[in-house]
């Protein structure tokens, strides 16, 4: 069995998730439903990647859109709670990424390091910088990292659906993780 569910038509979305804006976001996106000009209020939070390579096809207002390197929540909590709490949001899409820069990030420490001496950092103060906040934004492999940290969210949030998905660089496509 594959890792994922490719949404080519519609009964490839999950019967759970039909009545939800997620299953709205892969309407939208990944079958090309029109979209329905400006939406009232938005009905999800998105969180993805800070990658300037994705771009989704929404309509204005539907989401609470937050943007972390590597789609990684761990230090955005707050931001996440403000969306549910007082924006009304029962739906997270956490859409991560093929190729993504923040996983294997540990194997970038001398770019990191160098481009930010380029730009007046000393060495040693760049160093310590990569060193000291690694750990909390390394992912890993994409897939593993957005299962997780569904996992983790739907933990944290019990009554809050959370979607885990991936956006494929090479096609513009979102699949689903199995």
């Amino acid at each position: 069995m594959k890792s994922f569910i490719e949404i080519r038509l519609e009964t490839d979305i999950p019967d759970h998730w039909r009545a939800t804006p997620i299953a709205t976001l892969l309407r939208y996106h990944a079958l090309r439903a029109p979209l329905q000009g400006r939406a009232e209020k938005p009905e999800l939070l998105i969180a993805m990647c800070m990658d300037s390579r994705k771009h989704l096809r929404i309509p204005d207002n539907f989401a609470f859109i937050l943007r972390t390197g590597g789609a990684n929540l761990r230090l955005s909590e707050f931001r996440v709670s403000y969306a549910i709490a007082v924006g009304g949001v029962r739906a997270i899409a956490l859409i991560g990424h093929t190729n993504c820069g923040m996983s294997g990030l540990s194997g970038r420490r001398g770019a990191f390091i160098d481009g930010l001496v380029d730009v007046g950092w000393a060495r040693a103060a760049a160093e310590e910088h990569f060193d000291r906040h690694v750990s909390q934004h390394e992912i890993g492999p994409e897939d593993d990292f957005i299962r997780e940290e569904t996992r983790r969210l739907r933990t944290l949030y019990p009554k809050i659906e959370v979607a885990p998905l991936l956006y494929r660089i090479e096609d513009n496509t979102i699949v689903i993780l199995r």
